[in-house]
């Protein structure tokens, strides 16, 4: 599959050039394999699971929240709740995430959407000088900084991590 093949990863590439974010748009991979995991992502691109930015998505009171944190690192729902000012905040089943990004659990990007989503940005993300992102399926990836993240979506940069490990990842 070449980078422009799948209509998701299209999205995506289009989405960061008119954002001005050349390098990143370039820098599209497209994988052997699927990378549906931190782990699995972090190893195929040889970096630290910490660089890698997770794109996870909750329902947040019946809207979508998406959340970029980092791979190692799982995120609170009750401190997502609190920092997005919402009753209730869960993990999004797979045809809310289909129907709120257009893409599958596993390669959902920050970027790409039917529509801009809401979103928190994992501030651990910070500590690594590139990290990666989902460029809209499974097999594919960019590298970008948590900057241009928290620009690119409108997020707030903010800690999602909890170090009990009881929350999701």
């Amino acid at each position: 599959m070449s980078s422009l093949a799948h209509p998701a990863i299209r999205k995506v590439t289009t989405a960061l050039s008119e954002a001005g974010l050349l390098a990143a748009a370039r820098g599209v991979r497209v994988l052997d394999q699927e990378v549906r995991t931190a782990a699995q992502a972090a190893a195929v691109v040889g970096v630290p699971v910490g660089a890698i930015a997770n794109s996870l998505v909750f329902d947040a009171d019946g809207e979508p929240l998406l959340v970029l944190t980092s791979g190692a690192h799982r995120a609170d729902p009750v401190l997502l709740a609190e920092l997005a000012n919402v009753a209730r905040v869960r993990r999004a089943d797979p045809d809310f995430v289909r129907t709120a990004t257009g893409q599958a659990i596993g390669g959902v990007a920050p970027v790409g959407h039917p529509a801009p989503l809401r979103t928190l940005v994992d501030r651990a993300l910070a500590d690594h000088p590139v990290v990666w992102a989902a460029a809209g399926h499974p097999k594919a990836v960019f590298p970008t900084t948590c900057a241009e993240l928290a620009a690119l979506t409108g997020g707030a940069v903010v800690p999602v991590a909890v170090a009990d490990g009881s929350a999701v990842r």
